[in-house]
């Protein structure tokens, strides 16, 4: 494929002639952007990977993004027994990069960023590149005081219903067979946030997510849990927290105390980054606007360490 620049004082836009594209605009980064964009979706096309709309869509967001740049391939990948997950915003490749280099992670920032996933993504990855010999998803129960004994059923059941979205993310990266095969043999496992304490974690890849909905002594108290070789990843949304009317979330606290701390990463999503249905992104806005009073602010930088 021939991609020609023709810079002209009009708005982008693409012309075909034969196998050759023509991309015309009036300012050369936009023609560059488009360039960029075209080559990295046919690049795909010529792996044999599937072009959809999600796919142009993460090509436009990612368009000259330094961690796209950093690397000649593209930007970091994690590989799961399915399927190879990859950033599909600039904020989502500094998550990825962050979870490879950082024992511990914070990812902060409304629903549909891929907090969640891409952390499971990259606990799957590491599990199979047997980097970690298991991997722990722990998530708070909607009540604080995580009255779990009331619910019918065995500890299984209980908190299966809190940890959907980690659920719903494995089904994603591994087949049936080969997931409930890690749960019987422990290399996956559940652990309500109320059952961690005491533990050592050594040689795992422990996932928090919802942590906006942890008292900031049940932080302290999962935090203090890693162990040699270990990974932890602690998801959530400041701006949900479920917790008693004054009582602080142990996500914003542990933030606020660790962010500067060597060997820590903090990476802040928003709505530029909402990767589900364009009408997430419109809501999530809405949202913003009506919490502050005045229209969403510009998005806020990945700061890992």
């Amino acid at each position: 494929m021939n991609v020609a620049r023709v810079e002209q004082k009009l708005p982008v836009s693409i012309v075909t002639r034969g196998n050759e594209v023509f991309i015309q605009g009036a300012d050369e980064a936009d023609v560059a952007t488009a360039v960029q964009v075209l080559e990295r979706l046919y690049a795909q096309l010529e792996k044999g990977q599937p072009v959809d709309h999600a796919e142009v869509d993460a090509a436009l967001r990612m368009a000259g993004s330094l961690e796209d740049a950093a690397d000649g391939d593209g930007p970091l990948e994690m590989r799961t027994h399915r399927r190879a997950i990859k950033p599909r915003s600039p904020n989502q490749a500094a998550y990825l990069s962050a979870l490879e280099r950082h024992d511990l992670v914070f990812a902060l920032g409304p629903a549909g960023t891929g907090k969640t996933y891409l952390a499971v993504a990259a606990a799957v990855a590491m599990l199979k590149q047997r980097r970690v010999d298991r991997v722990i998803l722990s998530r708070p129960a909607v009540e604080a005081g995580e009255r779990l004994g009331f619910l019918p059923g065995d500890l299984k059941e209980k908190v299966d219903p809190y940890l959907r979205p980690l659920y719903d993310a494995l089904h994603d990266m591994l087949p049936e067979g080969k997931l409930a095969t890690q749960f019987e043999s422990g290399q996956l496992e559940i652990a309500p946030l109320a059952f961690m304490r005491g533990r050592t974690l050594a040689h795992a890849f422990v996932i928090l997510d919802e942590a906006q909905n942890a008292t900031s002594a049940q932080m302290k108290m999962f935090l203090t849990r890693l162990g040699d070789g270990s990974r932890m990843v602690v998801t959530g949304d400041p701006t949900q927290v479920d917790l008693p009317p004054g009582m602080r979330s142990g996500l914003v606290d542990a933030v606020d105390r660790l962010e500067r701390v060597a060997g820590i990463a903090t990476i802040r999503f928003d709505r530029h980054d909402v990767v589900r249905h364009p009408l997430v992104t419109r809501i999530v806005e809405a949202y913003e606007t009506e919490t502050s009073g005045d229209p969403p602010s510009a998005p806020i930088r990945s700061t890992p360490n």
